[in-house]
């Protein structure tokens, strides 16, 4: 079974571009994402924490809360990963010879991106609203904990566009099966569109004149019988 061009992927077993393979839209997205989620997690772990002075016990900037902290750096971790992931899987997406193996991976690619995105504005919000109680946060650490903020906000869009992509490639998937195996064309001289097969009786036969067409009615000359 042929599989080029199956779920927007191009033929299997083609020969890989690296120039045109880096200039693809859902790679440069899953790049983006990548990096975004580098940014919230080197700002979080690199000045989301501090010791107090009079405990003398570590806190998290966000209004001493330790989840907020893990929070942002548990889905930057996971996304960074996962970014890294997809990248090598759009590479790998070319070689899949199986429709099924190249549906199934859209899937994922599909439900995994609208699920971080909405992991996203939790954390964007989560972090927002436990900035805003922060008192008095420690020297130095503002501009980390508000980039944070931030790029999990940019990260929304980043992976919603990775959805984006996965939802094209999973139309044009859809469509694909449910497409006609072959298309009838009309053959020249063949009435109604249907090709003949060499010595098949032609349908409709060329007009010919009718039997005794040559004879005049009317016009027949009758001779006496002679007695």
């Amino acid at each position: 079974m042929d599989t080029g061009g199956a779920y927007g992927g191009g033929k299997a077993g083609g020969a890989f571009d690296p120039q045109a393979f880096i200039q693809r839209p859902p790679v440069i997205v899953r790049a983006v994402c990548w990096l975004f989620s580098v940014i919230v997690m080197g700002c979080i772990s690199a000045k989301g924490w501090y010791i107090d002075k009079e405990d003398h016990k570590e806190y998290c900037v966000y209004n001493k809360d330790t989840n907020a902290c893990n929070y942002g750096i548990g889905i930057s971790v996971i996304a960074f990963v996962a970014s890294i992931g997809f990248i090598v899987g759009e590479y790998l997406f070319e070689q899949m010879s199986s429709v099924k193996t190249r549906k199934h991976y859209v899937l994922a690619d599909l439900g995994f991106s609208a699920f971080w995105a909405f992991l996203y504005f939790v954390g964007f919000c989560y972090l927002s609203n436990a900035w805003g109680k922060t008192e008095n946060p420690p020297y130095g650490t503002a501009n980390n904990m508000q980039g944070a903020i931030a790029f999990c906000f940019f990260s929304i869009f980043a992976w919603v566009g990775s959805a984006f992509f996965a939802l094209q490639r999973f139309r044009m998937g859809a469509e694909a099966a449910f497409a006609p195996a072959y298309e009838v064309e009309g053959a020249v001289g063949s009435p109604g569109g249907f090709p003949a097969y060499p010595g098949a009786p032609d349908p409709q036969p060329a007009y010919s004149d009718p039997p005794f067409s040559q004879q005049q009615p009317g016009n027949i000359d009758y001779t006496a019988p002679t007695y």
